[in-house]
């Protein structure tokens, strides 16, 4: 195949940080695009990114921390040789672009790209910029933003409201291949707990404590994350670590869902209309991201908000019959939300600067 340009994807750590490049490989692909892939030698973003064929390099990377540890000496070397290693990579690849999507390893490869003359474009998936990003910045010539309330955030004019990209697939879902998989039925609604891609063992526990009374008025299908299954067997409760090419049919199979509130999952989850519970990781356990992600969102009309320390069965129990009864009203809201795809806007932009 004779390819017009070549970009390289980069951005790993979380599938937050995979996915919406996964849903612009295609039509980069569709484009003339050659695409390529640099990521972290055992994260996660390898074995996805390896799936689709797509040829893939690792860097070297540390953690870029907040706080005081001796580890961010011994990592700030690691960050050096991935610096070294991503420009000699990418004088050897000669891509026309670089696109990021965030992440630790995303900085050695932003920076490597910058030392080789090319032009790269960020994307920041949250309200406020990560620190990731924060170090790309200067060396971005543009930062796509999912929310429009990030754009201000982003210096020397460079932020650009695109949306987040989804991909395709998750709109070519099965109801009835959802309920199969489940082994549900549809005489009661699906309920469905989306934790990403770790879970969320804190609200894995509450659930499973209130899972009797859950039962009684919904079928639960319950993503809890790797190593979280339970030993529960009861009919209308379904658990699964983590879904690959099932998720689209189980998503089309819930009527509402309970998530954590990270930007990739619950910008899905608006684009499939999906009624949202979203309790936030706490600012004792992040750097309170979630929090403003959901608080935007319950202002727009998507989503109920609880917050992770009033969360208890009866709280969330509470909220979860809440959840139902606005469900209607919070659909209603989505369609009319210009927060949509951004495959297409960021794909403009791509082509802009390649």
């Amino acid at each position: 195949m004779l390819f017009l340009k070549t970009i390289i994807l980069t951005g790993g750590g979380t599938a937050g940080h995979v996915t919406p490049n996964l849903a612009l490989i295609p039509h980069l692909q569709q484009e003339g695009y050659r695409v390529l892939y640099i990521g972290t030698q055992d994260g996660m973003e390898k074995g996805l990114i390896e799936k689709t064929g797509i040829p893939y390099y690792s860097v070297s990377t540390g953690k870029l921390r907040r706080y005081m540890s001796k580890e961010n000496f011994t990592d700030a070397f690691k960050v050096v040789k991935g610096i070294a290693q991503a420009k000699a990579l990418i004088k050897k690849l000669k891509p026309d672009i670089v696109f990021s999507k965030g992440g630790f390893v995303a900085v050695p490869v932003i920076i490597g790209a910058k030392l080789n003359g090319v032009p790269v474009i960020a994307h920041e998936s949250d309200l406020t910029p990560g620190l990731a990003n924060k170090i790309a910045m200067p060396f971005a010539k543009v930062v796509c933003t999912t929310f429009p309330e990030t754009v201000k955030y982003i210096p020397d004019g460079k932020g650009i409201n695109t949306g987040s990209p989804i991909r395709d697939e998750l709109f070519k879902g099965d109801r009835q291949k959802g309920l199969e998989i489940c082994g549900f039925n549809n005489e009661k609604p699906v309920l469905m707990m989306m934790g990403g891609s770790l879970g969320s063992q804190k609200i894995n526990k509450v659930l499973r404590e209130d899972i009797d009374r859950i039962l009684e008025k919904y079928q639960f299908v319950h993503i809890c994350g790797k190593g979280n299954i339970a030993d529960i067997q009861k009919t209308g409760y379904r658990q699964f670590e983590y879904l690959s090419e099932e998720l689209t049919h189980v998503l089309a199979a819930a009527d509402c869902v309970i998530s954590r509130a990270g930007s990739n999952s619950i910008s899905e989850f608006l684009a499939l209309k999906k009624p949202m519970l979203l309790i936030p990781l706490s600012a004792n356990a992040s750097r309170g991201d979630q929090i403003l992600n959901a608080e935007s969102f319950e202002k727009q009309g998507f989503a109920i908000v609880l917050k992770e320390e009033e969360m208890n069965d009866e709280s969330l129990f509470k909220n979860i019959d809440e959840l139902f009864l606005k469900k209607e009203t919070l659909k209603a809201a989505m369609d009319k939300s210009h927060m949509t795809n951004g495959v297409e806007n960021v794909c403009e932009i791509i082509r802009k600067y390649s």
